[in-house]
């Protein structure tokens, strides 16, 4: 099982590095989906298979695709591919490979810590639902809120505006043509 784990949180870290570094935002979106499926995985091995099944449908699910929506009416509205230039210096990547090395070096070789104790009921349908509906009630409700401003935002952003008569923007000339 920590094998499975290490591999999955190896994943998980690569696919996070493919959302920062990829140059297209496709890609960092398909990296952020691998990100969430690692994760998904990881509430699998925590035994709560109810957390892992919302994580892949709201998550990996609607949000991802609510993403790509977006990605697509950007460059819609934009008319042109986008160039975008790379995330990180070469110098930077390295450095930062180098430290995912030693903190991984630091993980494996030091004392493995037991995982905490917890209830029969953790992860089940009954407790999401009592955490979510009493101490996580303001946060889950602004969330919806973000959303809801987020969804009139993409019906805004969305809409085409008619196009204006072209006559409307010049004076109208008299009988003669003007000057």
């Amino acid at each position: 099982m920590a094998v499975l784990f290490g591999v999955v949180a190896c994943l998980a870290l690569a696919g996070g590095v493919g959302v920062i570094a990829s140059r297209r935002p496709v890609h960092s979106v398909l990296a952020l989906l691998l990100v969430l499926g690692s994760l998904a995985v990881d509430y699998l091995l925590l035994d709560a298979q109810f957390i892992a099944v919302l994580q892949l449908i709201i998550y990996a699910g609607a949000i991802v695709v609510l993403f790509v929506f977006v990605i697509m009416l950007l460059h819609a509205r934009s008319g042109e591919v986008a160039r975008v230039p790379a995330v990180l210096p070469p110098a930077a990547a390295i450095s930062l490979c180098a430290a995912f090395g030693l903190i991984l070096l630091a993980v494996l070789t030091g004392a493995a810590i037991p995982p905490a104790a917890v209830g029969p009921a953790f992860g089940t349908v009954q407790e999401v639902g009592r955490a979510l509906f009493s101490r996580f009630l303001l946060p889950f409700e602004a969330a919806s809120i973000v959303l809801l401003i987020g969804m009139i935002g993409a019906v805004v952003l969305g809409k085409r505006l008619p196009p204006s008569p072209p006559d409307a923007a010049r004076p109208a000339e008299g009988p003669g043509g003007g000057r």
